[in-house]
C-alpha cells in the first residue's frame, strides 16, 4: 500500500529528536570506519534522517539489529562513486550501529555528518522518500 501525501508531509515536517552526528575532520572519520570495517565502501552523507521503520507483524523477518534505515538529503563522498556529490541517498537496513556516526549497511558504511533527526515511519513512508 503506498503512503499518502498526508503521511509523508507529516514525516517530512514532524518532529524528530536531534541527533549528534560528526563535527570533526571527515578524513578522521573516514580513517575510523576504514579501521573498523576494512576494504568495506564508505559513503560521507550529510542531511541525513536516521529512520526507524515501524513495521506490523509478519512484514519483516526478525533480526539481530531492529529495523532502521538513513535518508540523506546530500552526499558528500562514495568512495565507490555509486552516488555523486550533492545526490541523495535512501540505505538499506542498518546490520549494525558501532558509534554514533556510523550506520553500517550489509555493503557499505555510511558516515554521518554534521546533526540530523531519528524519526519513525512505516514502510510505506520510508520505501516513497526521495527528493
Amino acid at each position: 500500500m503506498a503512503a499518502s501525501l498526508k503521511e509523508i508531509m507529516s514525516f517530512l515536517y514532524g518532529a524528530g529528536d536531534l541527533v549528534e552526528g560528526w563535527d570533526g575532520d571527515p578524513a578522521d572519520l573516514v580513517q575510523a570506519a576504514q579501521q573498523r570495517f576494512p576494504g568495506k565502501p564508505f559513503c560521507l552523507v550529510r542531511q541525513w534522517v536516521w529512520i526507524d521503520v515501524v513495521t506490523s507483524e509478519g512484514e519483516l523477518a526478525p533480526a539481530e539489529v531492529p529495523p532502521m534505515v538513513i535518508f540523506a538529503h546530500e552526499v558528500v563522498q562514495d568512495s565507490r562513486r555509486r552516488f555523486d556529490p550533492g545526490h541523495w541517498v535512501r540505505t538499506t537496513y542498518a546490520v549494525s550501529h558501532p558509534g554514533q556516526c556510523i550506520f553500517e549497511t550489509r555493503s557499505t558504511a555510511y558516515l554521518l555528518l554534521g546533526d540530523g533527526y531519528r524519526k519513525e515511519a512505516s514502510l510505506d513512508v520510508v520505501f516513497s522518500l526521495h527528493p
